[in-house]
């Protein structure tokens, strides 16, 4: 079940579960305590399997017309399980809802490490088209890869 969550408090409690089952992505633990203070202010929608959550993802906005994938996480027993199409159909429904236009996401460049290649693939499957690579954002080593997707 894809919900959206308004209160703040469960917003941070489900983010800080799941961040910290999935290191392999989150390991900076500086950037992980941000998501997950910040995100209390994102949209943001979770699945639901029985009793506990085992995803979530969280939308800001960047501009008038466009809003970013900020943060995203499905439990890695819950992979290749449909959950994180769910998270982003829920998520993209609500950004249409609200007008925007334009959702972008950023990831490491595809070909650098083979966790991120598949995240890279799974934005791509959603329809997401390559817009930039910016070295400079995270340097040499994780090149960034922007994903942009025309909403309406």
């Amino acid at each position: 079940m894809i919900e959206q969550i308004i209160d703040k408090n469960k917003k941070q409690e489900i983010a800080r579960t799941i961040l910290e089952s999935l290191t392999e992505w989150f390991e900076v633990e500086e950037s992980r305590e941000g998501y997950i203070t910040d995100c209390a202010d994102w949209i943001f929608v979770a699945a639901k399997e029985e009793d506990s959550y085992v995803g979530f993802l969280c939308l800001k906005e960047t501009g008038k017309d466009t809003i970013e994938i900020a943060v995203m996480g499905v439990r890695k027993d819950y992979h290749s399980h449909g959950i994180g199409r769910a998270l982003f159909e829920k998520a993209a429904a609500i950004a249409v809802e609200k007008g925007y236009s334009f959702m972008q996401v950023k990831t490491v460049q595809m070909g650098m490490y083979p966790d991120y290649d598949a995240t890279n693939r799974f934005y791509l499957a959603c329809g997401f088209k390559e817009f930039e690579v910016i070295r400079e954002l995270w340097g040499d080593e994780n090149p960034c890869q922007i994903y942009v997707m025309y909403l309406k």
